[in-house]
């Protein structure tokens, strides 16, 4: 393709110079020509009245047309043929012709005036100055014929004066600027072909590059790029098509995320599954079949089941949740939310579970409103997935302490607790799905709220951060923007 291309661009171009060379000949030739001709009379007609001027001269000097006394007229007429370099006769106002032999006007038979010379002649003895082309069909070539009129001192017409020059070095003169711009088209027709063939390159080698980045995003290589930098139209073809490779590149990391995520989430899911399956058909199997009879033990295998079923109501509660909250489509039900507002209420619903272990809920609060757009069910459901965590791992008799305060650009709000903390083993991997310990603290937690947390702050634009130390305090960092892009 590229080839093809080239070598059609290349001759195009060469194809186009030579029409360009042609034309440009022919009006060349015939401007070069024409203006030629156009000097050549102007010449003439130059010479014709400086002859017409001399001759007036002598003539008035003797006072009439008849034999000179004196030899400077004669021989300025035996050499005028060789000082004007062209046929020259002089007439007189009857048109007969003065000779240069004896000095007289007569009729001469010897060279006779062309039959366009007399048109020219009649019109110069009219007082005109005029000139004519014609063709010698004898010789086979032009001529121009010149007549100017003669006058005396006085103002008197004397006769004319005719000259007649052949165009050969007109021709001569017009084939050698022809062989000049013939020389010179060759040489711009090299340089031209070079150049031709040098821009016939520049365009076709961006255009094959392209070809062969779309070749291998077609066969799934997305790291193909144009390398093209043109500020021109290819220029932006290229940088569209490295915008798609980038996007193609994008989705499939995306894609590979995604089947990742699936298959670590079915993993997930089944190992959660298992047990309380395996537990809820074990129980049921037993007293199915009559092998426990005892009632305390019945009841017991009851309570056991019941606490199963919970904890499968609450995974898949927590599974139905995480997947509305990162799934793009589902939008948020924003509205200007006062964040003193959710904290205060959810430090409130959090008591039932704080009693019991004396903990107690501390709250910081600024004076003057802290709002955002946001949705106030999904930030309440957040501040009370941290504070179940912080009742879980608190030892009793502690506190919790949830401070918000106002930052240039948002709001902060910190949520730490005085329990065991998190090994640093853990820490980096809290927010991902099913993470859990396997502390007795925890055995009731599907390894979902964390995750479920991050979810709720990203969609309002903000971040979550975790500081830990073990056995010591842990605590919540979210940062929400002034403006967020909420539900994006």
């Amino acid at each position: 393709m590229r080839d093809r291309l080239f070598w059609k661009l290349a001759v195009g171009f060469v194809a186009v110079l030579l029409v360009f060379t042609l034309i440009l000949g022919t009006m060349f030739l015939s401007l070069f020509r024409s203006h030629t001709l156009e000097l050549h009379r102007e010449e003439l007609e130059a010479k014709a009245l400086s002859i017409s001027a001399t001759l007036g001269d002598f003539l008035s000097g003797r006072g009439g047309m008849g034999r000179s006394g004196q030899g400077g007229m004669g021989a300025y007429l035996r050499y005028l043929d060789e000082l004007a370099m062209a046929d020259v006769w002089l007439l007189d106002t009857q048109m007969n012709r003065l000779t240069a032999g004896h000095m007289n006007w007569t009729t001469a038979q010897e060279n006779p005036l062309p039959e366009a010379g007399e048109e020219v002649a009649r019109l110069a003895l009219e007082g005109q100055l005029n000139c004519n082309q014609d063709l010698d069909t004898q010789k086979g070539s032009d001529f121009v014929l010149v007549g100017a009129p003669i006058y005396g001192s006085s103002g008197e017409l004397l006769g004319a004066v005719v000259l007649q020059s052949w165009v050969d070095g007109v021709d001569h003169s017009v084939d050698q600027g022809l062989s000049a711009l013939g020389l010179s088209a060759g040489v711009a027709l090299v340089f031209a072909l070079l150049a031709a063939l040098f821009v016939s390159y520049r365009f076709s080698r961006p255009l094959c590059q392209l070809r062969t980045t779309v070749n291998r995003l077609g066969e799934g290589d997305y790291s193909a790029r144009t390398q093209v930098r043109q500020r021109d139209e290819i220029g932006q073809l290229a940088g569209t098509i490295d915008i798609l490779a980038q996007r193609l590149a994008e989705v499939d990391h995306q894609r590979e995320e995604l089947d990742r995520m699936r298959d670590d989430f079915i993993a997930n899911v089944s190992h959660e599954l298992r047990t309380p399956v395996a537990v809820l058909r074990g129980s049921v199997e037993l007293l199915a079949d009559g092998t426990v009879d005892d009632p305390a033990e019945i009841q017991e295998y009851y309570g056991q089941m019941l606490g199963e079923s919970r904890h499968l109501e609450r995974l898949v509660n927590d599974l139905l949740e995480l997947s509305r909250l990162q799934n793009a489509q589902f939008r948020l039900e924003t509205a200007p939310v006062d964040l003193r507002d959710v904290l205060r209420d959810a430090a409130r619903a959090i008591r039932p579970k704080t009693a019991p272990k004396e903990i107690t809920v501390h709250l910081s609060l600024p004076e003057q409103e802290a709002v955002l757009e946001g949705d106030y069910g999904r930030l309440r459901q957040m501040i009370l997935i941290l504070l179940d965590n912080s009742v879980k791992f608190s030892p009793v008799g502690s506190s919790i302490e949830m401070s918000l305060t106002q930052q240039p650009n948002g709001l902060l709000l910190d949520v730490a607790d005085h329990g065991s903390g998190i090994s640093p083993e853990e820490l980096p991997h809290i927010f991902e799905r099913f993470r859990k310990t396997s502390s007795r603290e925890n055995a009731s937690g599907t390894g979902l709220g964390l995750a479920i947390a991050q979810q709720i702050v990203q969609r309002h634009g903000g971040e979550i951060a975790v500081e830990s130390k073990q056995g010591e305090e842990t605590a919540f960092h979210i940062s929400f923007p002034v403006k967020a892009d909420v539900g994006e």
